[in-house]
């Protein structure tokens, strides 16, 4: 998924320059990393302007004094209890679709109540409204933003709006009407204009920081499955003998910090060198799969490691653990792998013998002193017939049980 998203930003970037949308997997990420922004902008630019819209009562008590409660009435009871609804419902996180056209019809809703105003007037000094008329542009063209092909078409009916009131106007003259028109035109080629460049740089320095960001994540993805390659045996998928020397530095040291025991086990599959001559080295690379999944099966998760230490010798390493849960898991383990009933090469099936040590590091010792302990439990389960867990003799006193 990631790469195709790259892919596409990657496309995206060379799109001709009047395509501002992307394509529709890059526009479904654009507008849900960008729409809580969008909210925010749109929410404080339309409570801005809807105040300043209201402030305009100042100057139809200056030109208008004998409409003032109709203009009044049109702005407060009518323009704005309709903007709050719709900034509400933007606040409500609309589609995006929903969201532009919900603030461009409000827009336009104060296009026909400021022409409403303007056209119910008989003051002499009401053409000085028309002057005006083009800010509304200005306020969605350029204060919200509106995505382009929204301003467009609400630029588009305000302007129809308001030539619909302007023209058949009885108290300005022609030439007054001719500038208005003319001037309104200028402002919303102009703020169209503005609007593009706006929003196509905003789209083009999202693509360029996306496509950043994604060959970041790739690189990460790739840095982290490297590592985990070096650190995994191939063959069963456990950790290898690399990862474990690091580990048990790591614990070890932890151990040391928090006075906490750290356990070993060592493990090793019993006549394995028969199995893999009778069977063969296919049959042999399955059977320590199948072993090395069940150790998995037997431990705590990203706490405990077990390790392919060599041929058919696995380690498991137990930080923050006791002589009885040591134990226990060494049984658990070597019972579990029993319990697959993988054919021996003679009688019976694989088993395991387990050598398992347990001690509280101190400063005079090193961590590979718990392998060595742990090996020679080994030894002894070996010479004790196989098929056992032997645990090491307690170094320095005791161990919590």
């Amino acid at each position: 998924m990631k790469e195709t998203l790259l892919q596409a930003v990657e496309a995206d970037l060379f799109r001709p320059w009047y395509r501002l949308r992307f394509s529709a997997v890059v526009e479904d990420r654009f507008e849900a990393d960008t729409s809580a922004r969008r909210r925010r902008h749109l929410l404080i630019a339309g409570i801005v302007a809807l105040v300043i819209y209201d402030l305009y009562i100042l100057n139809d008590y200056v030109i208008r004094p004998e409409s003032m409660q109709t203009a009044a009435w049109i702005r407060f009871g009518l323009m704005t209890p309709a903007a709050i609804v719709a900034l509400y419902c933007v606040r409500r996180r609309l589609s995006p679709a929903m969201r532009e056209a919900t603030m461009a019809a409000t827009l336009v809703l104060g296009m026909l109540c400021s022409s409403l105003i303007f056209y119910l007037s008989r003051s002499s000094y009401s053409f000085l409204d028309t002057f005006s008329f083009g800010l509304i542009l200005v306020v969605g063209n350029i204060l919200f933003s509106l995505r382009f092909g929204f301003a467009l078409a609400s630029s588009l009916l305000c302007g129809v709006i308001m030539t619909a009131f302007v023209v058949p106007y009885s108290y300005t003259d022609s030439a007054v009407k001719i500038n208005t028109l003319v001037l309104f035109a200028s402002s919303a080629v102009f703020t169209l204009l503005a609007n593009f460049r706006l929003e196509a740089s905003e789209r083009q320095s999202y693509l360029l920081l996306l496509r950043e960001q994604l060959r970041a994540n790739a690189a990460l993805h790739d840095n982290q499955a490297l590592t985990k390659i070096s650190i995994t045996d191939p063959l069963t998928g456990v950790a290898n003998r690399r990862h474990f020397d690091t580990m048990l530095e790591l614990r070890w040291d932890e151990a040391l910090a928090g006075n906490t025991v750290l356990g070993m086990l060592v493990i090793d599959i019993d006549h394995f060198k028969d199995y893999n001559d009778h069977y063969g080295h296919l049959k042999g690379d399955a059977c320590l799969r199948q072993v090395a999944q069940e150790m998995q099966n037997h431990i705590r998760n990203e706490v405990d490691l077990v390790v392919r230490y060599g041929g058919e010798e696995f380690v498991v390493l137990l930080p923050n653990a006791s002589v009885s849960s040591t134990m226990r898991a060494a049984q658990r383990i070597r019972q579990g792998i029993e319990a697959l009933a993988i054919p021996q090469a003679g009688p019976g099936v694989i088993t395991v013998s387990v050598g398992a040590a347990a001690l509280r590091p101190h400063e005079s010792m090193e961590p590979a002193t718990l392998l060595s302990i742990a090996d020679a439990a080994l030894f002894q389960a070996k010479r004790a017939g196989r098929n056992r867990s032997v645990l090491a003799p307690l170094q320095d006193g005791p161990l919590p049980a």
